[in-house]
């Protein structure tokens, strides 16, 4: 949800009421299509009219309809800032005005990272089209985002029948990451990397978190210049997702190397009775899981995925 676009605009309490039911309605469609709608806790002490606070604005509310918004707002969200991507310090613009820390600003950064994220506003509001541009700011440059926008609950709900199916199985999740994945040789046939996991519990929210893995490696594969050196692009990529310690990707620990290194020994993809040592690793944290590659990613070089399954280097 736009947090900004509640900012005190509503002339009266009955046209915020009226926001507050389209709200609440496309919330419910949002779940029908096994959706969320993010909120931030903060916007429970939004204000509402020139002189009416968010607490003051809802008092009037039927007490049903009062207690189910309040407690999406403070109790049960989902809250964005729980599960936030872009940092205090980077720097988005709309139309000249700073996002940083809102949901226009997370939404942008979520979308630039492969990871699927649209904006509801509130209605009445200044926030009334689509797509919504964020300028981000980095050391190298510009980046011009657009991130769709939602205030009508019959064109979500349109939008939302023409997405793509949904990812119910590690089948699917194999399936869709082979075809959409072009850049990565995948073990297949008998080695199957996602084989792995197989038997253990499926995790919508690991499969799309393996999905955003498999986009980056996807996409440094193809970031270097014409003398095989990595690009602009690709800098940025390495620098946000394959260093630091929250990093996405990581190598193995020098003791992991020494303890595991039978384990992180697997068949190569392509050639008969060879095998690659493959130590780096993209990290899902809930449950453990890691996909396993072929590193360094080069350019004159394939990039192999060879496992995909349960943390192999457990203590």
């Amino acid at each position: 949800m736009n947090d900004l676009s509640i900012s005190g605009q509503f002339p009266d309490i009955a046209t915020f009421h009226n926001a507050i039911n389209r709200i609440m309605a496309i919330r419910a469609i949002a779940k029908q299509f096994g959706r969320e709608l993010y909120c931030h806790r903060n916007t429970a002490h939004a204000q509402v009219t020139h002189n009416l606070s968010m607490h003051q604005a809802i008092s009037s509310l039927e007490q049903n309809k009062r207690r189910a918004f309040m407690q999406w707002l403070t109790k049960h969200g989902p809250f964005w800032e729980d599960v936030r991507k872009h940092s205090p310090d980077d720097y988005m613009e709309h139309k000249g005005e700073i996002v940083t820390d809102t949901a226009v600003g997370e939404a942008a950064h979520c979308c630039h990272s492969s990871i699927q994220r649209s904006l509801v506003s509130l209605t009445p509001s200044e926030w009334e089209f689509s797509p919504v541009t964020v300028d981000w700011t980095t050391s190298d440059s510009i980046l011009r985002l657009d991130v769709a926008n939602f205030w009508v609950k019959e064109e979500l709900e349109t939008a939302l029948e023409n997405a793509p199916a949904e990812i119910y199985t590690w089948e699917d999740l194999a399936r869709v990451s082979k075809v959409r994945f072009t850049n990565i040789i995948f073990s297949d046939e008998s080695n199957d990397c996602f084989q792995f996991l197989q038997g253990y519990p499926f995790a919508p929210s690991a499969a799309n978190q393996i999905l955003n893995l498999l986009k980056i490696l996807n996409d440094i594969k193809i970031c270097f210049n014409e003398h095989g050196e990595r690009n602009q692009e690709g800098h940025r990529l390495y620098r946000e997702y394959f260093t630091g310690d929250k990093a996405w990707f990581s190598g193995s620990s020098d003791t992991e190397k020494r303890k595991f290194e039978h384990e992180l020994k697997f068949p190569h993809p392509k050639i008969n009775n060879e095998y690659l040592t493959c130590f780096w690793h993209g990290k899902v944290k809930t449950p453990q899981l890691r996909i396993h590659f072929s590193w360094p990613v080069c350019a004159n070089e394939p990039l192999y995925v060879v496992y995909v399954g349960p943390k192999i280097t457990k203590k």
